[in-house]
């Protein structure tokens, strides 16, 4: 079977390469062929457009950076739309809006095709290790087709419901990601102000009540000033956007949300986007 992948940068790499040490061939295409030049030494075959990369594969997945990019990905003049998709299945694993994946399953159908919308959460290291929880909307029957798959680049895969589910699935997760990002950062601000041993008491909060996946994996990072992306900051205020957007349309209100967003809106302002989302503690520790 000959898979598709568009989209290979910080998580899109970690996918593709795991899906060639499994042994599928993968049609790749990025905007940029250079960022894409170690996955075509590894043996991914280059495609000149999403278009050509859909001609030549019969299942195809796509992760960039935007909904703006998703349209353009799928509906483009060379997008996959404008390829012969009959019996094909397109996954669109970016974290975009319900209300794109449902257009892009409505579209799929029309041309003789299915649609999943598989949005992921895991970063850079679930990417690599290829432990991703992996949240998809879509059809049963076509989740069963592509699970195979799925299990060669994650380890927690869940079918939700219907198309769109798998993005409210993603909206759920960044809002619960967005407060234990806070909390992170201000019970190291605070433990560094109370002259505590941090690495210690990393080791000591992450035993307890206070574990989470953030803390064991980019409290480290933190110790280290080290905020290259495993996610990037502009990308997670986009989904935090969509998210309110999203809650506004449910009739709720998400302060801790709505706070989080403003934070790294201001620290991307301050020239942190394309950092990643552990730099938030820039936001205190930048000054000393």
């Amino acid at each position: 079977m000959e898979i598709g992948f568009i989209g290979t940068g910080v998580m899109g790499s970690g996918m593709i390469t795991n899906l060639l040490k499994a042994g599928y061939q993968v049609n790749i295409y990025n905007r940029t062929k250079s960022k894409a030049q170690s996955l075509i030494a590894d043996g991914a075959i280059w495609q000149a457009s999403p278009q050509a990369v859909a001609e030549a594969s019969q299942i195809i997945f796509t992760i960039v950076g935007y909904p703006s990019d998703v349209e353009m990905t799928y509906f483009g003049e060379q997008g996959i739309f404008a390829a012969t998709m009959t019996d094909k299945i397109v996954v669109d694993m970016t974290t975009s809006t319900p209300t794109l994946a449902k257009k892009i399953a409505d579209a799929a159908v029309k041309q003789g095709a299915q649609a999943l919308d598989a949005p992921v959460s895991g970063g850079d290291i679930g990417a690599k290790n290829a432990t991703l929880t992996i949240m998809v909307g879509g059809d049963a029957a076509t989740f069963q087709q592509v699970l195979p798959i799925f299990e060669k680049i994650g380890k927690k895969i869940v079918l939700q419901g219907a198309a769109g589910s798998g993005q409210h699935t993603k909206m759920a997760n960044q809002i619960m990601v967005a407060g234990t990002m806070l909390g992170l950062s201000e019970m190291l601000v605070y433990a560094k102000a109370a002259n505590l041993d941090l690495e210690a008491t990393l080791q000591v909060v992450g035993g307890g009540a206070a574990a989470n996946w953030s803390l064991d994996n980019y409290g480290p990072r933190i110790l280290r000033e080290d905020y290259s992306p495993g996610f990037f900051i502009k990308h997670f205020i986009k989904d935090l956007k969509i998210a309110l957007t999203e809650a506004k349309a449910l009739n709720l209100n998400l302060p801790m949300t709505e706070l989080a967003e403003k934070l790294y809106a201001e620290l991307a302002a301050e020239g942190y986007e394309n950092s990643g989302t552990q730099a938030l503690i820039q936001r205190w520790w930048q000054a000393e």
